[in-house]
């Protein structure tokens, strides 16, 4: 042990020595060869410092400095302060009494909660506009846009008489709000084609003695045609068409009765037999299943809604948890970015598709009478549509909750405008052409016709 030696290494016939700069080298080698014969031979080289020690005493000094600092900052403690005398071996400490946490009441903080809640909607723009602007909006539009009363309805007249009595009857179905006649047909088969085709809702065909019927007194019966597979404009052209046979019926009455001055004929049953018979038919849906209009357009907007709202949520989230930025430095093109992103969602909406058909089918009893590889193509197209619509409300929304409201901004059209519910040929003209920018409408028409 030497006075200013900290520490001593050897190495093969080397030994390294730590030691402070006021102790000489000589007297170092003194010390640590004590045989003069031995020291002769020896020779002492100090190493200098390297980067490593200037760090070292460089570090050790900001130590020195910074606990002289905080040396310099600490007070004379209080009488309080003081720590207390440790109890005897003999005597235990008396433990302090725990304080019970005051009551908080289940209503403090009310209002300052409640005013925060306003700041943060005042600060919102976007919540805002869908808070104010949005209802008033869509209150206006679909006020106007939506009317329950089934009016001019598509009507083709095949007239196998053409005379007087029979253009008063066509002028009688022409002078109601029901029936908008579109055409006059000649042939049984151009008639039927234009049911068929979905040109005319109600086909109207007098026979060629209906005049002579008339008046000799007897009967007239009139066929009326009607496509059921609209519910709503089916019942409605019956009710229409009974109506009018009675009425037309009743003035028909009349006018014999005071031009003749004969009593109406009546039947067996003693009542007053009617000149004109309706004998209305209802196609297609004979017994006016509203599932066979309503479920097919609820496929369409079963399909939408999914692909729309997975669509717009899959890219908001990543952009949302800041994962978007990652796939932009990755050696991914842009397209293969985009249709990597869009082609899961369109393998679902396909899925999706089936899925819905074969609840139609086998759970409402809706059968597929068209070509089933022609509707899976178009299904296909109306679901790369919703896949687009998805898109362009990620471009515009920042969070997930943006995305849901402009989402349901989009679908509450959809349903309202489509013909989903209501007929479009019933609202105003402008909203009936906006009618044909919604992608759904064309695909519920496809639906519905297939």
């Amino acid at each position: 042990n030497v006075e200013g030696i900290h520490d001593a290494t050897l190495f093969g016939q080397t030994l390294h020595v730590l030691a402070d700069e006021s102790l000489l080298p000589e007297r170092l080698l003194e010390h640590a060869v004590p045989d003069a014969t031995l020291r002769a031979d020896a020779s002492s080289r100090e190493i200098t410092p390297t980067l490593e020690d200037v760090f070292v005493t460089l570090s050790r000094a900001a130590e020195r400095r910074t606990s002289g600092a905080l040396d310099a900052k600490i007070e004379p403690q209080s009488e309080a302060a003081k720590p207390l005398p440790e109890p005897k071996p003999d005597q235990q400490p008396t433990p302090k009494p725990i304080q019970p946490r005051p009551a908080v009441r289940s209503t403090s903080g009310f209002r300052a909660i409640v005013l925060k809640e306003f700041s943060h909607i005042w600060r919102e723009p976007a919540t805002l506009f869908f808070m104010f602007v949005v209802p008033v909006l869509q209150t206006i539009i679909f006020g106007i846009a939506i009317d329950t009363q089934i009016e001019n309805i598509p009507t083709v007249i095949y007239d196998l008489d053409g005379r007087q009595r029979s253009r008063e009857l066509i002028d009688a179905f022409r002078n109601t709000r029901t029936f908008s006649i579109r055409d006059r047909v000649y042939d049984e088969e151009t008639f039927r084609r234009a049911l068929t085709s979905g040109r005319a809702k109600v086909g109207i065909r007098i026979p060629p003695n209906y005049s002579e019927l008339l008046l000799s007194g007897q009967q007239a019966q009139v066929q009326v045609l009607i496509d059921g597979s609209d519910s709503q404009v089916a019942v409605s052209a019956l009710n229409s068409t009974n109506l009018l046979g009675v009425n037309q019926s009743f003035q028909i009455s009349r006018k014999i009765a005071e031009s003749l001055n004969r009593v109406p004929a009546r039947d067996q049953f003693g009542h007053v037999s009617l000149p004109i018979e309706m004998r209305p038919r209802l196609l297609y849906n004979p017994d006016l299943e509203s599932s066979h209009f309503f479920v097919p357009g609820l496929v369409g907007i079963i399909l939408q809604l999914v692909t729309l709202f997975l669509t717009s949520f899959a890219i908001v989230r990543e952009r949302e948890n800041g994962t978007m930025e990652q796939l932009f430095v990755t050696p991914v093109g842009r397209s293969g970015l985009l249709l990597g992103k869009l082609f899961p969602y369109a393998v679902i909406g396909v899925i999706e598709t089936l899925l819905v058909l074969t609840v139609m089918v086998f759970g409402f009893g809706v059968h597929i009478q068209g070509n089933l590889a022609l509707l899976m193509i178009l299904s296909l197209l109306f679901t790369v549509c919703s896949l687009g619509l998805g898109l362009l409300v990620s471009t515009v929304a920042v969070t997930q909750l943006q995305a849901m409201q402009f989402a349901f901004l989009i679908m509450l059209p959809s349903i309202l405008l489509s013909g989903f519910v209501f007929p479009r040929e019933e609202m105003p003209l402008p909203i009936y052409w906006i009618t044909f920018g919604i992608p759904v409408t064309h695909y519920v028409e496809v639906l519905r016709g297939l």
